[in-house]
């Protein structure tokens, strides 16, 4: 690459990162309160739509400081912005089928929790997932493959309980998914072990729109 055009990006990133590099954030309880409030008036029908109007949208166009990340599925009946009654900057959302984790994933989750000041990360699962259906009945074809081999410890957890199969793994899943982020060294784990970040993992009802946390 020429040395003039890569001053030129090099230097066209740094007021970005000068500007988003460790802001104070929301504190991981009130970011959790928020997301519990917001799915409250979700399920109960009684949304705000905040955080949807033109100044809102001009005011992000300085930077973006989102009070939680949500790792959910890419199913399209598990909207995060919706079902927590959420706006425009207030969410990092990753979603991704299975709402399995690789380092994707957790470097989508560093640049939150590194660059945007975020304290709280939920991971999402919800009833009836299609992918871990998958993983269930051991479905291999082409791609949806590397999915199924992302969710199969949670299926060789849950096999031997009690109850629908589906479900079980569905919660064994967040679960597991949610330790993985704990755990991923350097900066999450850190992050963790210093108390500035909080990891929970949590599932969603179709029926109902309720979101439960399981830890």
């Amino acid at each position: 690459m020429n040395r003039l055009v890569l001053f030129t990006l090099c230097s066209s990133l740094l007021p970005l990162k000068a500007a988003e590099e460790h802001p104070a954030g929301v504190p991981a309880a009130k970011a959790l309160a928020m997301l519990v409030d917001g799915n409250d008036r979700y399920a109960a029908h009684r949304e705000t739509h905040p955080d949807a109007s033109l100044e809102r949208r001009a005011e992000l166009t300085k930077g973006q400081h989102p009070y939680a990340v949500v790792l959910g599925c890419a199913d399209s009946r598990v909207p995060p912005e919706l079902i927590f009654d959420a706006g425009l900057g207030d969410l990092f959302v990753i979603r991704e089928a299975g709402n399995v984790v690789d380092d994707v994933v957790l470097g989508s989750v560093e640049y939150a929790v590194e660059h945007l000041g975020v304290k709280l990360v939920m991971v999402l699962g919800h009833e009836k997932c299609g992918a871990v259906t998958a993983a269930v009945n051991h479905t291999r074809e082409a791609h949806i493959s590397s999915i199924v081999k992302a969710i199969e410890p949670s299926v060789q957890a849950t096999k031997k309980e009690p109850g629908d199969a589906v479900r079980n793994c569905v919660l064994a899943n967040a679960k597991r998914v949610a330790g993985q982020i704990r755990n991923a060294p350097p900066i999450l784990a850190h992050a963790v072990h210093e108390g500035t970040l909080k990891v929970v993992a949590a599932d969603y009802d179709l029926a109902t729109g309720r979101v439960t946390i399981l830890e």
